[in-house]
Formats: C-alpha cells, structure tokens, sequence
C-alpha cells in the first residue's frame, strides 16, 4: 500500500489529467471529450445530488480517478445504493496500490451514507480489473445488460405481440 496517496474531489482544473486518463486503451482509446465540452459537463454534474468525480494525487499528481453516485431508493427500507463508474489509473502507477486506495475511499464514503451496496461494471475483456476488484472481495453478481439506445422502436420490439 502506498500512503503517500489521497484521493479529494476533482476540481474543474483537474479535468485535462481525468482525459489523459481516460484516453487509456482499455478505456476510451483517446477517444475522450475536448476540454471545453468536459468543462460544460463537469459543470453540470455539479448540479445533481450526491454524484462526484474524485481523483487519486501522489505529491500534487493526479494518478487516478472514479466516479461515485449515490442514489435514493424508495426499496430497500429506502436505504441508498452506490455506482462506481469510470475507474481509471496512471498506467505508470498501475500495481503500486492506488486503484486499491481508490477502492477503500469510495467503499467508506459509501458506508458513511449509509449504502446497502455499492456497483461497479467491468467491461468483459478486462480481465486484469475483474480480478483487481475480486482481490478487494466484491463479487460477481448478477447479469449487467446494456442497449445503444437508437430511434424507433428497441431491437425485437416488432416480434412482440403485447
């Protein structure tokens, strides 16, 4: 573990270091938003209740980065739930215990607002992450679905007769 490493709330000056993270190949492959565009953005998501984008800094560096939602639910005795997007670290600080800090950050900040579960999703073909975030005992659970919502009608919607 490395204890030179804290994890804050990114800043909007921040934002060109969370691109480069971004950029990775297992991520958006430099496929990521102008500075302007991610600037508007962040500036929005400013505005929703209990949504964060953190960074992980080694002596004034940024060296990682997720994202954390914490949403409300009328189920679960209204007990809210977590969703980590969007972990991303320094390749160059890959295995050195950052995205593990980064990892027992957020599950604190989940405990203190009292979530009955944090999520995650890994892509499929990232088989280092998956057992990363195995190695930290979250579990496979479930299925995760995803749709590219398009116009007109979903995929198959012609075939159903409801």
């Amino acid at each position: 573990m490395n204890a030179s490493v804290f994890c804050r709330e990114a800043l909007e000056q921040d934002l060109p270091e969370v691109l480069r993270l971004y950029a990775q190949p297992d991520l958006d492959n430099g496929q990521v938003l102008d500075l302007s565009a991610a600037e508007s953005l962040f500036q929005r998501l400013a505005r929703y209740p209990d949504y964060k984008i953190y960074v992980a800094c080694r002596e004034e560096r940024i060296v990682g980065t997720f994202a954390l939602l914490i949403m409300d639910n009328l189920a679960h005795m209204g007990a809210p739930s977590a969703v980590i997007e969007d972990v991303a670290v320094d390749p160059e600080w890959q295995g050195r215990g950052v995205g593990r800090q980064m990892m027992w950050f957020v599950l604190d900040l989940c405990r203190e607002k009292g979530c009955y579960k944090a999520m995650l999703s890994s892509n499929l073909k990232r088989e280092r992450s998956h057992a990363f975030y195995e190695s930290l005992g979250f579990e496979r659970h479930g299925y995760s679905y995803r749709i590219s919502p398009q116009p007109g009608p979903p995929p198959g919607a012609a075939n159903r007769n409801d």
